[in-house]
């Protein structure tokens, strides 16, 4: 059955607009290995007073999301966004898994 799943990043101060430029202009390539991976209905949130990004996504039984920071897409991407978002030393966004508390359908 499909999961879905939610986490928590943090985009800089300021730089909200562009954050959302940036994503209102994702590369096809980058939407096809998401797609690929078994990902669909990913959403991202912003909340103005902390600059916390809530972002939810579907994933199909058999993703492969592990195998997304290999992909060439992914890499430049993280790469591209380096600047207006929080990053761990590694070069992965800070992210935060989020526990599903309820859930009404």
């Amino acid at each position: 059955m499909p999961e879905r799943i939610a986490f928590r990043m943090k985009v800089h101060p300021g730089k909200i607009a562009e954050y959302k430029k940036r994503h209102d202009e994702l590369w096809p390539d980058l939407a096809k290995a998401l797609k690929d991976a078994g990902v669909s209905d990913y959403s991202i949130w912003h909340d103005p007073e902390t600059n916390y990004l809530f972002a939810t996504l579907i994933r199909s039984d058999d993703h492969t999301m592990a195998d997304l920071p290999a992909t060439d897409a992914n890499k430049r991407w993280w790469a591209f966004m380096d600047d207006v978002m929080d990053y761990n030393d590694d070069g992965t966004p800070t992210a935060v898994n989020l526990t599903q508390v309820f859930h009404l359908s």
